[in-house]
């Protein structure tokens, strides 16, 4: 595949992906109100029709049929009106377009993943042909009748061409009083489907007008007419003109437009070509200068009109925010080395105080910069939480359980390749919380005082540089007694349950292979999940952790980092190295005396906080670094906590807190699985060093198994 064709289908899956989050959020919204209202039957109309034109042009045939007989399908209903539509009908018809919305989801993930496509949706097609028939009391087995209604109602736009004047200029159309001649923006792609959406748009506006070429939709040999001639509106009146013009400047990818009056029908025989007005056209749809005076063609760089055109979105390649990061990190690395090299200090007090100064201004240009870079990563959460509306619906009905989702803060912004991270795991949350926890039957709340309907809540918050996601629910809660007694019965206890606390018997939910189902459902039961959900969110840098109280309900918790890209952290040094270690696992670095220090079972030594003891860890004997500072008590003690896992860090001395770009460890090591020992990436410092930063769950596991 050419680059231009990847380019294309890039903005294909984008599109489509976009159309079909859409749908799926307004089906959602109208199932709740019972109803669809006019302007989304019209908007489904749409939707369906520009997948429809933009899947033909790709030659993705499956996709384009299906969104062709959904059209059809949504043309009757919207000629008709949706209160024609028995209430029966209706909830028929949000089911047949969740199945739809599934189907067309399923062929773009083909797509996606460079699979072939369905060949034969004749069965889909039919049933969403049968439910035409049966809301049309129609005779026919399809849905032909919806497409010839179709056909006459666009009679008028969809004429047969006239042949080209013989100028080869203007559309050769007898009836025309003037015409509006539109370029489209160079490069933007598949440019006769964004013209037939323009075309669309200005005709929801009740505006009567013929366009050319006519067959722009469904041909995409017109892309190179399009690209290289513009496309034209045929209006039988200046005042029909002045309305379109109006609206053509509050669309997306229109590079400029220009209103042209008809020539004269007296032949001109001086004159080979009538001319085009070159002037651009008043943003109130104002006549240009008469054809007789004749005009080169506008260039490929023409102005555009006075009135902007709106387009405040663009989508741009993750890899190149990527870039972007990448470059933001190396410029603050380096402005980093250059305020602190040494040969600063022979620089006399004047010039040393107006380096300083410029130097200040320059790490807050930086820190602009690398905000602003930052924020280009950020998307709001609100499209993985609206996608849990669909799940709600969907296992509602298949579970026969009465639930509402309430989300709140949607408009949280996070790392974009965070947020892709974490859907999986709040969908799995959400899924639990819907089969697990809520109650079977609504008597059973009813007995305990609460409400029948049962309510999940899906929240999102910020802090200074995490983002915190709870999934609660109002349900039957989590008992420890029984959750240790399944677990003894897996035999995956690690110690008596007379020493588990609360705690630490909830979190066996988490271990691998635990599950409270008796019986395996479509939903749960396996015992795979709640073990992956911690392993993602942790792959991200992020925390998990539960609460439940017994009848009351249950809460997951996950705090998740702003970005991967840059993190605070606590510079330490042992020996001759420095390492870095996350803030956010930071629970306290203190002192410590000989006498406070006891050793388990196995002699290995511990220390008490806050009423619990917590295994040392010595980093210079985990990596066997050589150093002088033996002596718990020369050193420095780091209480480090992730998720449910808690120990002490012995380092010689800490170094301070400091912001640091994230770096990737090279290829060449990915074969040592430094990762499983505990080594997370690396910064590099002011002055050069390479700082390893640490990874606080996998040090844990490796070291405790060393111990």
């Amino acid at each position: 595949m050419d680059n231009g064709m990847e380019s294309m289908l890039d903005t294909y899956l984008f599109e489509t992906n976009s159309l079909l989050d859409n749908l799926d959020e307004m089906l959602v919204k109208d199932e709740k109100l019972g109803d669809f209202s006019s302007d989304d039957v019209n908007e489904i109309f749409r939707i369906m029709h520009t997948i429809k034109g933009s899947s033909a042009m790709m030659e993705f045939g499956s996709l384009s049929s299906i969104a062709h007989h959904i059209e059809d399908l949504f043309f009757y209903i919207r000629d008709k009106g949706i209160d024609s539509l028995s209430s029966q009908h209706k909830k028929e018809l949000f089911n047949l377009m969740f199945r739809s919305e599934d189907c067309l989801r399923g062929q773009v993930e083909k797509v996606e993943s460079g699979e072939p496509l369905d060949t034969d949706m004749d069965s889909f097609a039919s049933e969403i042909n049968n439910f035409l028939k049966k809301i049309s009391n129609a005779d026919g087995s399809s849905a032909d009748n919806g497409q010839q209604e179709e056909s006459a109602a666009k009679a008028n736009a969809d004429a047969p061409a006239p042949s080209a004047s013989p100028d080869g200029n203007l559309p050769a159309d007898p009836s025309a009083v003037c015409f509006i001649h539109v370029f489209l923006d160079e490069g933007i792609g598949m440019e006769n489907l964004r013209a037939f959406m323009i075309i669309n748009s200005l005709k929801e506006c009740e505006l009567d007008f013929r366009y050319y070429p006519e067959n722009m939709e469904s041909s995409p040999d017109s892309c190179a007419t399009i690209i290289e001639d513009g496309f034209y509106m045929a209006f039988d009146s200046e005042e029909m003109a002045s309305r379109a013009g109006d609206l053509l400047c509050t669309q997306n990818h229109i590079r400029s437009y220009e209103l042209v009056a008809v020539p004269e029908p007296e032949p001109e025989p001086v004159v080979a070509e009538p001319a085009r007005p070159a002037a651009v056209a008043e943003p109130a749809g104002q006549a240009a200068p008469a054809a007789s005076e004749a005009a080169p063609k506008p260039p490929a760089a023409a102005v555009k009109q006075g009135t902007p055109v709106k387009q405040n979105l663009i989508s741009v390649n993750i890899m190149k925010l990527d870039d972007l990061q990448a470059i933001v990190g190396e410029i603050v690395i380096t402005e980093s080395m250059v305020t602190s090299a040494p040969e600063l200090n022979q620089l006399n007090r004047d010039a040393y105080d107006n380096f300083m100064k410029s130097a200040r201004q320059l790490r807050k240009l930086t820190d602009d910069l690398q905000d602003i870079a930052m924020s280009l990563r950020m998307v709001p959460i609100s499209g993985v939480f609206q996608k849990m509306n669909r799940i709600v619906r969907d296992m509602k009905q298949k579970l026969g359980k009465d639930v509402r989702l309430t989300l709140i803060g949607e408009d949280t912004e996070i790392d974009k390749t965070i947020v892709d991270s974490i859907q999986d795991p709040i969908m799995h949350m959400v899924r639990n919380a819907m089969d697990h926890g809520i109650e079977d039957e609504a008597n059973d709340r009813i007995r305990a005082g609460k409400n029948p309907q049962g309510e999940i809540v899906l929240s999102a918050s910020h802090t200074s540089s995490e983002v915190v996601i709870t999934i609660s629910d109002d349900g039957k809660g989590m008992d420890p007694e029984k959750l240790l007694a399944k677990a003894k019965e897996r035999g995956i206890l690690t110690k008596p349950e007379s020493e588990y606390s609360r705690k630490e018997a909830l979190g066996l939910v988490m271990l691998p292979g635990f599950s409270t189902n008796q019986t395996v459902t479509e939903f749960s039961g396996r015992g795979v999940g709640m073990d992956v959900v911690k392993k993602n969110v942790e792959s991200v840098g992020g925390v998990v952790s539960l609460s439940s109280e017994l009848g009351r309900g249950t809460t997951f918790l996950m705090k998740i980092p702003l970005t991967l890209a840059i993190m605070d952290g606590m510079k330490v040094t042992v020996g001759a190295s420095i390492f870095t270690i996350p803030i956010a696992n930071i629970r306290q670095s203190f002192k410590i005396l000989t006498e406070e220090i006891i050793r388990d079972e196995n002699g290995s030594e511990m220390v008490e906080r806050m009423g619990s003891f917590y295994p040392i860890v010595r980093l210079h004997q985990f990596y066997g670094i050589s150093t002088e500072i033996t002596n718990l008590e020369d050193g420095i003690v780091m209480w480090i906590e992730s998720s449910d896992r808690s120990f002490c860090l012995f380092v010689d001395d800490l170094i301070g807190e400091q912001q640091v770009v994230v770096k990737p460890l090279p290829a060449f090591l990915n074969s040592f699985e430094l990762k499983s020992f505990g080594i997370g990436g690396c910064t590099i410092l002011g002055d050069g060093n390479i700082s390893i930063i640490l990874d606080v769950p996998s040090l844990h596991s490796a070291a405790l198994e060393n111990m």
